[in-house]
């Protein structure tokens, strides 16, 4: 799984018919301090998530494609299947 913000939807006037009514957000990955990271990434929507949400992103074929479109065998590489509400780390792991 991948931690990462959402950073805006991407519009698509053409896609595949599986894919009609999935949303695809625009996300950058995240530390768990919440520092942005370099890489971005695109991930169908299957929670509803916004601009500016942290979210959980599961990349692994079958788990993607059942969660954004309800259906395994659609070819999703990245879904967003949760909105994290909060990140609470260990003590030690906040003093390294």
């Amino acid at each position: 799984m991948i931690l990462a913000r959402v950073l805006g939807n991407v519009v698509a006037t053409q896609k595949n018919p599986r894919y009609e009514n999935a949303r695809v957000m625009l996300c950058r990955q995240i530390t768990p301090e919440g520092v942005e990271m370099a890489n971005t990434l695109l991930a169908l929507d299957s929670v509803d998530a916004g601009e500016g949400d942290v979210v959980l992103i599961v990349q692994e074929g079958w788990g993607a494609s059942t969660a954004a479109t309800g259906k395994a065998g659609a070819a999703i590489d990245s879904a967003i299947v949760g909105v994290v509400d909060r990140i609470d780390l260990l003590a030690e792991e906040t003093a390294q």
